[in-house]
This record gives C-alpha cells, sequence and structure tokens, in this order.
C-alpha cells in the first residue's frame, strides 16, 4: 500500500471524517417501513438502545489460538500512511491501530485514559507539562526500537504532513523534548485535562523512522500487533500476526477487513455468518442490530447527525437570521419520523440526556412563524431567500433532503438539491471549495474527550470546521472547556456556555445524537474499544 499525496490530498484527508458523516444516515437502510418499534421484533426501549458501553456478557474463559477474525468495516483503508487516512472507528482508525497499536488509550471501566504502547503517562498541576514513558524493549516490525527519537519523529512527521488531529495539537503549540531514550515530554500552551486523548489517536499511532524515511515509497511499519498481508483494493485487507508483538503473540492469525456498503448489507453478512464484526451507524441499523440480540458494543455520540450551515463571506448563511431561521423551520421529529422511520432520538441538543455532559440548555424551538419572520427581515436587506443544499445521491438520502426542502420551503426559503455521487467529491465540494448552503453531516462528540471534537467543530482555525464560523468568543469558550474536560462535573459550566453559544450563532443545526454500534459474533471475544470509536484487536480471540 505504497502511496505519494500532494499537500492538497493530504488536506482533503484530513476531513475525510466530515465526507463519510455526510453519507452517514444514507448508506443503509432500505427498509423505509422500520421504526423505532421494529427491527427485529424486540422490547427493547430507545433508552435501552442507546446505552452505552457493552452489549452481552464478557467471557473469561481462556482463549483459543488461532482463525480470521473479518470485520465489515465502515470505509474501505486506501492507506495505512495515518497522514492520509483518519484514525477514527468509522474510516481507518481499526486497521491503522492493529498496524500501529497507540500510546495511549480510554479505558471506558474506569473512565481513565490508560497507558497501552507507553508505560505511563503523568502530568503536572495544571496539565501543561505531560510526561510520556515507554516501555522498554519494544521494537517495531522491522527491528528497529521504539524509542524517545521514534516517537518525536513520527508525531513531528505526522504534524508536518498535516494528519488527522495535528492541527489541534500545533494549535495549542505543542512542543516535544526528549528527556532520556525512553522518555518524552510535552509541553503546551495552556491547561489541557485530555491531551492523552491525543496519544490515542493519529498522533500516537507512532510509525517507525523507516515508514517515512523515502517520502515517496511509504512503508506500513509499525509497533502493533499485526502488519500489512494483503490489499485487494474495493475487496480486503489482510493484516496478518506479528510473534514479536510487546505484549505477546496476538490469538488471531489474520485480521480482515471487508467494506460491504451500506449497513443493511452488513447486517445481512451478519446474519450469515460470512463476517465475524460490523460498524453499522444508520438508526435503523442499530436499532435493527440490537432488537435482533447481538453482543457487542454500543458507542452514544453527541452531534451524530447535523445540518452544517455554511456561514462565510458571501453565501446566505453570513447572516445569523438566515442560520437561526433554518433552525426554527427544521422539525427534527418529523423529520426521522419521514426519513428513517421513526429511528433515533430527536434532539437538537449537543449531547444525549443520557450523557454526563447533557447540558439542559434550551435548543431552537420548531417554530415556523419564527423562521419566517427572520426570513422576512433578511429579505428585506436583499436576500433572495435561495438555498442550495448538497446531498448524497443514492434513493435513501435524496429522500432526505426532500424532507428538509419542504420544511425550509413551507416557511418561504427556495431550495436547490445538488446530489453528489461520492464521499470525495462531496468532501471537496464542502470542506475544500466550501460550495454550499446545507450540507449534512456529523461531529460525533465522545464523553470521553468533548473538547477535541468540539475544537475541530468549533474553533475558528479548524480545517474540519465546515461552516467556516469563527467567534473570538467560542475560541475562548473552547480553551476554557480545554482545561477541565476530563470532568463532567467541573467542566459543566464551560460546557454549558459552549452550547448556550453554538445554539445563539447556529454553525449547525443537530438533528440527533447518534449510536454507533460494533455488532459481533457470539464467538468473538477480547476486542477491546477506546476513544473514536476505534478497537483494538491485539486480544482478540475467537471461540471453536
Amino acid at each position: 500500500m505504497r502511496s505519494t499525496v500532494s499537500r492538497r490530498a493530504r488536506y482533503t484527508g484530513l476531513v475525510l471524517v466530515g465526507a463519510l458523516a455526510l453519507a452517514g444516515c444514507s448508506d443503509s437502510s432500505d427498509s423505509e417501513e422500520e421504526s423505532s418499534d421494529g427491527g427485529g421484533g424486540g422490547d427493547l426501549s430507545v433508552t435501552d438502545i442507546y446505552s452505552q458501553g457493552w452489549v452481552g456478557e464478557q467471557t473469561d474463559e481462556e482463549p483459543t489460538q488461532g482463525g480470521t477474525l473479518t470485520m465489515a468495516d465502515y470505509a474501505e483503508t486506501r492507506s495505512l500512511n495515518p497522514t492520509e487516512s483518519y484514525a477514527n472507528g468509522a474510516a481507518s482508525g481499526n486497521p491503522l491501530g492493529a498496524v500501529y497499536d497507540v500510546l495511549t488509550r480510554y479505558d471506558f471501566d474506569t473512565d481513565t485514559w490508560v497507558p497501552q504502547l507507553a508505560e505511563s503517562i503523568e502530568s503536572n498541576d495544571d496539565n501543561t507539562v505531560w510526561t510520556l514513558k515507554l516501555r522498554p524493549d519494544v521494537t517495531f516490525s522491522d527491528g528497529t526500537p521504539v524509542n524517545a527519537d521514534a516517537v518525536i519523529g513520527s508525531m513531528g512527521y505526522y504534524m508536518e504532513n498535516y494528519g488527522f488531529q495535528a492541527l489541534t495539537l500545533l494549535a495549542n503549540q505543542t512542543a516535544m523534548k526528549k528527556v532520556d531514550d525512553q522518555t518524552v515530554e510535552f509541553t503546551v500552551a495552556a491547561p489541557w485535562a485530555t491531551f492523552p486523548a491525543m496519544l490515542a489517536g493519529g498522533p500516537g499511532m507512532i510509525m517507525a523512522p523507516a515508514a517515512y524515511d523515502d517520502p515517496e515509497k511509504f512503508e506500513p511499519i509499525g509497533a502493533g500487533a499485526f502488519e500489512l498481508g494483503n490489499y485487494a483494493p474495493a475487496e480486503e485487507l489482510v493484516l496478518t500476526a506479528r510473534e514479536d508483538y510487546w505484549d505477546g503473540a496476538p490469538n488471531l492469525e489474520e485480521l480482515r477487513f471487508v467494506w460491504l456498503g451500506g449497513d443493511d448489507a452488513k447486517l445481512e453478512s451478519m446474519d450469515a455468518g460470512e463476517v465475524d464484526a460490523a460498524f453499522v451507524r444508520n438508526p435503523q441499523a442499530v436499532e435493527t442490530a440490537r432488537r435482533d440480540g447481538y453482543d457487542g458494543y454500543m458507542y452514544v455520540v453527541g452531534a451524530g447527525a447535523q445540518f452544517t450551515l455554511n456561514a462565510r463571506e458571501g453565501r446566505p448563511g453570513e447572516d445569523v437570521r438566515v442560520r437561526k431561521a433554518i433552525a426554527h423551520a427544521f422539525d427534527n421529529e418529523s423529520y426521522l419520523e419521514r426519513s428513517l422511520g421513526g429511528a433515533g432520538i430527536p434532539s437538537k441538543s449537543i449531547f444525549a440526556e443520557s450523557s454526563p455532559w447533557s447540558t439542559g440548555v434550551e435548543t431552537p424551538a420548531y417554530d415556523q412563524d419564527e423562521a419566517r419572520t427572520l426570513l422576512e427581515e433578511a429579505k428585506a436587506d436583499g436576500y433572495d431567500g435561495k438555498l442550495t443544499y448538497v446531498a448524497a445521491a443514492d434513493p435513501t438520502a435524496q429522500q432526505a433532503a426532500v424532507q428538509v426542502e419542504a420544511q425550509l420551503e413551507a416557511v418561504g426559503f427556495d431550495v436547490t438539491i445538488d446530489a453528489i455521487d461520492n464521499i470525495a467529491d462531496m468532501t471537496s465540494r464542502v470542506y475544500v471549495d466550501h460550495d454550499f448552503d446545507i450540507a449534512q453531516g456529523a461531529t460525533s462528540i465522545g464523553n470521553e474527550d468533548p473538547y477535541g471534537a468540539l475544537s475541530e467543530w468549533l474553533y475558528s482555525q479548524s480545517p474540519t470546521n465546515g461552516a467556516g464560523y469563527a467567534s473570538e468568543e467560542m475560541d475562548g469558550l473552547l480553551r476554557d472547556l480545554q482545561a477541565v474536560a476530563d470532568d463532567p462535573e467541573a467542566g459543566m459550566d464551560a460546557m454549558r456556555a459552549l452550547e448556550e453559544k453554538v445554539h445563539e450563532d447556529v454553525p449547525a443545526v443537530i438533528i440527533n445524537p447518534a449510536g454507533n454500534f460494533v455488532p459481533m459474533q457470539d464467538d468473538v471475544h477480547g476486542v477491546i474499544p477506546t476513544t473514536q470509536t476505534i478497537m483494538l484487536f491485539h486480544d482478540a480471540w475467537k471461540s471453536e
């Protein structure tokens, strides 16, 4: 899997997740008649379904050795270069984590960041200096040592090439210093309570120096439990076990990723026993999988679906009255009912009520009269009422787009729907060319690190700020949250002020929080969930 990528392409790679999210509500269910009461005919409530954590009992049996675990992943991993892929469970995070491992991971049982490839990570009193100590005698798959020089070199390469989250590190003026061969000291510009989250994602997937020594011939050389076996584009990515993995040889012989398109196809393959695990995010598919009795892991994320409103100069959304009119014109309950058969949890709040970060802040009400008033004010100042809504071209996405069009035109907007054929074109349209007024997307904010995702969404200089929204006040609120993002009790005032600002300025209209579910067959064990919906497979095994 060798590749060379231009700076523009790398930048586009940074925002691929936005395009994936744009397709997220349209990539699966063909069963329009299904509702939140349907699926597998089970009696689970929606509250039960969208509850984060393991579904099913975890075994304490001794692992069985050997075999292949096949996962129907969400999106194809076309490059194992972490600067060219997106380290998230909805994109390339699962195979990248398998090849490179991560310096830290999030432990959902203890609600803490814990060392993984690292031996320890500690901070000073105000969380501005973080000290990472590496495990001794760990090697990459080429036999070279995982030491301080390798960590600093890999992270430097990652930031220079604008891997995902690199700009979050750069914006915080992250400095790295070698203390000794096994110790790296990170200094950041302001107190950062969840800094270990950076080391649990793409920046913490450490590449061997030889991997990027020749920029024209990148080689996926990591310290993870698996290494590249075979990649057949659009068919499969096969990773083979490393006998010399630092934590012992994996139980599995192979880890195989396939890409089956929509979530319905993944569940059909699960039902047929053709795959061992899958990543599903469409609300209908999630609820069907849960009611059909699949075990697995449920991630519940804030702002799991939203409409991004282009606030850039020259676009209708530059006028906050237009953005507020859109927010008041949108009825998310009827939208979900008509486009997704009532699946999902309609809420314009950033976080679900079950989240420890739920603020209770009042959200923009569905109020057509208020929407008309705001729109007429904008029209009186010269706005012509026209909006361009970009949506995926598949039938489900177009059906949802028609729902948006109808709601907005009911209050006086004139909406044109532009159908986009593929994710790459959607990425360019929204995040590179900025040629849209409304686009469906997602922020997918995990409870473990709300600062990281919110910064990527709302920080004025973030490349994944699809709206082009810029507010010095919001930048300040993000800094306030950054210092306390590890503690919902201590950080609630900061989060409440931030959410109030979101609903005041309306850079997006939130549709609902979301569940990303990873169903697994009964014989799959030992998979470890971590941040950003990534699963780690170094301890995974299949019973006979």
